[in-house]
């Protein structure tokens, strides 16, 4: 089984944390990179021969799959990123299907029956091995995650419609205006999870007849798919089957789209709560990282924070914390308040400074008595503000007072 991880991903709605790192590569959590989910979903399921798919400003990315994701030899398995390398000639990946194609060599160096391609950007907790079970049994070309979602929100997805069988992918549609119902329940659509699995000859028949035809996009979802939906070679698998172990029924079927600023920071205070939404505390599936090595998080001088996750290394002195995730190495000093907040690592928010609502990126300095999300106006003169009203400020910003 080879798995293929699509990390080219440039991620222009989550501006600025993408202007020097690729979309899979933004921190989440105060633990872990994006990418960390999926690559940790696979190789819980014992899929452990992945291929990480990098192009748009890699560096980060590929230093951390690198460094952190080293898995033991003696068995072939491995987890490698596998650059943009141009080997059909002068050009970059034109499409997520184009990357696919461009790296058949690692197909062909494999010969895998099945080719498991997931995306790399999702915030989930999946058991990847339901469903390549589910597929080999089904006797499909290509089987599709599609997890239920309420009609009214569907209409900025991938949206699959199903025969009457409620298996069957009849059509695949990228944000319909009406988007097509569950067979059996007409309040829900399925939406699709961008992962896939493939039988292999199925795969490789798609992507060169996708490769020939100059008028296509060469995309996964825009044009795989439909093309193996027509051929009637395509199925859905339902998320709501998937089950891992130690999953909660409150963060049971959990999954999360990050691709802009507010479902960024949505996704955050999903994990704040006293029973999470989405609970990063599972052992029996845990995400995986590498962790610096720092001392614990120290409060001092009647330092507090409610609701919130700390990461290691941060001091908060004197100041008040609450419904927010402060990474590793952060400064909060005397008298300041942050709420409802992403603070990623080695920030420092100076003495009585206030931050709400806000999502401050890495070595960021917010200093002594400013204020970050009190004044929206002011805000959108010097940051971004995203639609739904959260600041973010990109790396290594200093802020104004």
């Amino acid at each position: 089984m080879l798995c293929m991880v699509l990390a080219g991903g440039e991620g222009k709605r989550l501006m600025p944390l993408t202007a020097d790192r690729a979309k899979p590569a933004v921190p989440f959590g105060g633990s872990y990179r994006l990418i960390d989910f999926v690559l940790s979903n696979l190789i819980n399921a014992g899929l452990r021969r992945v291929c990480v798919l990098t192009q748009y400003k890699s560096h980060s990315l590929d230093r951390h799959v690198t460094q952190t994701w080293r898995m033991p030899t003696l068995l072939g398995d491995y987890v490698t990123p596998v650059p943009a390398q141009q080997r059909l000639g002068p050009r970059w990946y034109t499409g997520s299907a184009d990357a696919i194609f461009q790296s058949l060599n690692l197909v062909y160096d494999e010969e895998p029956d099945y080719v498991v391609v997931f995306g790399a950007d999702h915030v989930y907790r999946m058991d990847p091995m339901q469903m390549v079970e589910a597929h080999i049994a089904s006797g499909a070309g290509v089987t599709v995650a599609g997890i239920r979602m309420a009609k009214h929100e569907a209409h900025d997805f991938g949206v699959i419609q199903t025969a009457p069988d409620g298996e069957t992918i009849t059509q695949f549609l990228e944000k319909p205006v009406d988007p097509p119902t569950i067979p059996g329940d007409d309040a829900s659509c399925y939406v699709s999870m961008g992962n896939y699995v493939f039988s292999t000859d199925v795969l490789l028949d798609a992507l060169r007849q996708d490769a020939a035809d100059p008028s296509s996009l060469h995309d996964m979802g825009t044009n795989i798919i439909p093309m193996l939906t027509n051929r009637g070679q395509a199925r859905v698998y339902d998320f709501a089957t998937n089950i891992v172990p130690g999953a909660t029924e409150r963060d049971g079927g959990y999954w999360r789209d990050v691709g802009s600023l507010d479902s960024y920071h949505d996704a955050h205070m999903d994990l704040v709560s006293v029973h999470p939404i989405f609970n990063l505390y599972n052992r029996r599936w845990p995400i995986l990282s590498n962790l610096p090595s720092l001392p614990p998080a120290k409060f001092v001088e009647g330092g507090n924070a409610h609701e919130s996750m700390v990461g290691a290394g941060t001091i908060i002195s004197g100041a008040h914390v609450r419904t927010s995730v402060i990474s590793s190495n952060v400064a909060i000093g005397s008298g300041a308040y942050v709420e409802g907040s992403v603070i990623m690592p080695g920030v420092r928010i100076g003495k009585n400074a206030v931050v709400r609502r806000a999502i401050l990126d890495k070595n960021t300095v917010i200093p002594d008595g400013a204020q970050i999300g009190v004044d929206l106006e002011r805000d959108r003169a010097l940051y971004t503000v995203s639609d739904g009203g959260v600041v973010v400020l990109g790396k290594g910003t200093q802020a104004q007072r």
